[in-house]
Order: C-alpha cells, then sequence, then structure tokens
C-alpha cells in the first residue's frame, strides 16, 4: 500500500500540469525549441517581435552588448479553449500566458471603445483582426546593476488604425505591445 501511495506521489510531481498547452499530443514545455512548437501546434495567428541588448562590462575596459531576440505567438484553438501567448527568447520557449478564451473566427468580436486596459497586440488581433494601418517607433530604456552590467532595450510604441465601416475611425496606442489607449478619429 504504502508503495503504490510513493508511487501515486512520483506520478503527481512528474505529470504535466492539467493547463499546460499540449499540441498533437505532446505538452509544450519551456525550453522547446521555437521549430518544435511550430510542429506541433502549426502556425500562430498573430506574432510580435523584439530585441534588446544585455551589455556586460558597461564602461570597463572590454564592454560586450549580447542581442536577445524575443517572440511572442499568439493561438486561438477556438471559442471552446483559451487564446495562448508563447514566448520565445532566442528561439527558446520561455513562458507560457492564458488569455481568456478564444474565438470559433477571429476578427469578429471587435468593440474598440470597451478593449480591456492593457490588452496585448494578439488579443486585439484576435477580436478585430489586422488593423487598417499601423506605425511603430522605437525609444531606448537602460537598466544597470551594481556590477557594472546593462540590460538596454528598445521601448515599442505602435499606433494602429482600424477605420472600416462607415464608423468613425479608431486609433490605438500600444507600449511594448501592450494596450495604452483608443481614441476616436475624426474622418
Amino acid at each position: 500500500m504504502i508503495r503504490l501511495i510513493a508511487l501515486a506521489v512520483l506520478l503527481l510531481l512528474f505529470a504535466a500540469p492539467a493547463h499546460a498547452l499540449r499540441c498533437k499530443g505532446r505538452v509544450i514545455d519551456d525550453g522547446d525549441h521555437a521549430f518544435q512548437v511550430r510542429e506541433r501546434c502549426g502556425e500562430p495567428y498573430w506574432v510580435e517581435s523584439w530585441s534588446e541588448f544585455v551589455i556586460a562590462g558597461e564602461d570597463a575596459a572590454i564592454e560586450q552588448r549580447i542581442e536577445v531576440r524575443t517572440e511572442a505567438w499568439y493561438y486561438n484553438f477556438g471559442s471552446d479553449k483559451l487564446l495562448r501567448r508563447l514566448v520565445f527568447r532566442n528561439d527558446r520557449l520561455v513562458r507560457e500566458d492564458s488569455l481568456g478564451y478564444g474565438y470559433a473566427r477571429l476578427g469578429t468580436h471587435c468593440e474598440l471603445d470597451t478593449l480591456p486596459p492593457n490588452a496585448t497586440t494578439g488579443e486585439v488581433v484576435a477580436r478585430c483582426g489586422v488593423p487598417t494601418d499601423n506605425t511603430r517607433r522605437y525609444g531606448d530604456v537602460t537598466e544597470r546593476d551594481t556590477w557594472g552590467n546593462a540590460v538596454r532595450r528598445a521601448v515599442r510604441i505602435e499606433e494602429w488604425i482600424y477605420a472600416r465601416d462607415s464608423r468613425r475611425p479608431h486609433l490605438l496606442r500600444f507600449v511594448d505591445g501592450s494596450l495604452r489607449g483608443v481614441e476616436r478619429l475624426d474622418r
């Protein structure tokens, strides 16, 4: 009896969490390569990408800059499943987020005036589709530690315009992929 209980505890420790993303019967885990996830789950409906630079030995005799590429992939598996955001750094999975329930069809649940604050770009695309127009610019933020290391990252500022139908166009502002404001524009 004790052996059975010990075996059950061990199995529970090594079992994947119930909320873990599974594609083609395989659990998607931190550390998986981007190509593995793409093979198992297919193409994401939306991808956002950015880079930051880690600077080792800033202001020292030798300074080294290392680019860290990051991508966020968004998956919609339907209205009875959760939207998923998978974050990759240098093509390795580092985080998985659940974003609420998905949609039977992307872009068909758009209420621009009532989008939740801090909605991600992928959530907005899932609700409203791809914007009519968009622009992107960058700022720069440097974060330093006390050992002469720094992380310099670009701050992404995006402005998306939705100008469909006869309704007034809307301008959406995102900072680092997170919705910061919605404004109605005149035609």
